[in-house]
């Protein structure tokens, strides 16, 4: 299986196994996003013992961790009963006094299985683990239960890490090692159908002479895993899925204030609020203001989005147009998408120019989007401590850009509300 980036995830694992004595690392992040491969990877060459949690029940699971680790620590008598203990289990381990580690895949479940889990985990490191060689991995795609039960300041598991980390979905930058065969505006059209999670990207490798085919294949098919995958994450994550559908839906078709999401959905203002705080902490959705703005929070200017393409793709061409899915009418849908790709790849174009200036100038400690009631800025980035600022407009068109496109940006620079007559300017 091939293995892509994640150069500074596994840095950071190795660094910690370098250090002596015990390790606690939480590994966390959305579905599909390779946290599994990382940790595969990263004990790839090392003593270590992998198991995967799942929903059965809590005393079997016990049994089968205690069985594996048996099996690496070759002791017969519990490769064969295991541990009926969990305070036995990091004891025993803790007793071995031997370096190796211990990743635990979608910790989560195991809380679900039995209340108190984590809390055990808590006593099992308090008392043995932290004085052993241990290296632990507590991984979970759940990451409201993740934070929950590790890294909030009430977790039972809080304050015993040695550190995190949330590994996020690859940036557009990142698609030309995994499709190197193509040019920049076909990643982007990938990336527009896709986004950045490797689970998406990777079947499409086969399909890199005909990315059309590769919809039609992979994502139009009920059999397929893409045609279900968003109804199957959020089911998993929220409790009423349907009220989440629709305020997602609202926002793929472009209703990204407040006021607009409430008319769309016809939910209360609280009820909205509510939700989109709950989407916004498990990554699904962001709100995003004016990269001038003094305060984040407090901003009236703020618009929503969905963080992830592949979950604006989906709404926008799968969900809407199942009844015509379900019938076997895929061509029609086909159509539908190649024809309003564009539009998304308008709107992602924006992003990587920004994420670009971010890389790429680091001058610019801020950079985002800039509106005022009807008027807007795609690129400005800023320097708070140099008084620098960048402006900067985006367009994904095949018509060439005329003089007329910089006389406007400069017009619209000088509504820029930001130290106004002692800041740099550039364009």
């Amino acid at each position: 299986m091939i293995f892509y980036n994640r150069k500074e995830e596994l840095k950071a694992l190795n660094n910690w196994w370098k250090d002596k004595g015990s390790q606690l690392v939480i590994l966390y992040g959305k579905r599909r996003v390779g946290k599994t491969s990382l940790a595969l990877k990263f004990i790839e060459n090392k003593q270590a013992v992998y198991f995967l949690a799942d929903k059965l029940d809590i005393n079997l699971q016990l049994k089968k961790l205690s069985q594996q680790i048996g099996q690496f620590f070759k002791d017969d008598y519990v490769a064969e009963y295991g541990i009926a203990d969990w305070e036995q289990l990091f004891k025993y381990i803790a007793k071995q006094n031997k370096k190796f580690v211990l990743v635990i895949d979608e910790f989560p479940y195991l809380e679900e299985a039995q209340v108190g889990v984590a809390s055990a985990f808590q006593k099992g490191w308090d008392l043995y683990l932290k004085d052993s060689p241990s290296f632990l991995i507590l991984s979970g795609s759940s990451i409201g239960m993740m934070e929950k039960y590790t890294l909030n300041y009430q977790a039972p598991l809080y304050g015993r890490r040695s550190g995190q980390i949330l590994v996020e979905p690859f940036s557009f930058f990142e698609l030309e090692k995994i499709f190197p065969k193509m040019n920049f505006e076909q990643r982007l059209e990938v990336f527009s159908i896709t986004g950045g999670t490797i689970a998406y990207l990777k079947p499409f490798i086969e399909y890199q002479k005909n990315i059309w085919k590769g919809v039609s294949e992979l994502i139009l098919q009920k059999e397929k895993f893409l045609y279900q995958e968003v109804e199957f994450i959020l089911r998993e994550e929220l409790r009423e899925p349907n009220n989440y559908f629709s305020i997602l839906l609202a926002i793929s078709l472009g209703k990204r204030k407040m006021s607009k999401i409430i008319n769309e959905t016809g939910f209360s203002k609280s009820t909205v609020s509510s939700y989109l705080a709950i989407l916004e902490k498990l990554k699904i959705t962001k709100r995003e203001v004016p990269v001038t703005e003094k305060n984040y929070h407090k901003s009236k200017k703020g618009l929503y989005s969905i963080s992830d393409p592949f979950f604006v793709f989906w709404f926008r061409y799968i969900f809407k147009n199942k009844h015509l899915l379900e019938a076997g009418k895929s061509r029609e849908v086909l159509t539908m998408i190649k024809k309003g790709i564009t539009e998304q790849s308008s709107y992602l174009y924006e992003k990587i120019s920004q994420e670009f200036i971010l890389r790429n100038m680091v001058k610019y400690h801020s950079v985002g989007g800039w509106w005022d009631k009807n008027e807007e800025i795609d690129v400005v980035g800023i320097n708070n401590d140099t008084k620098e600022i960048i402006f900067g407009e985006c367009k994904w068109t095949n018509k060439k850009v005329g003089t007329n496109i910089f006389e406007d940006l400069k017009r619209k620079a000088r509504l820029v509300d930001w130290n106004m007559g002692r800041r740099i300017e550039k364009f």
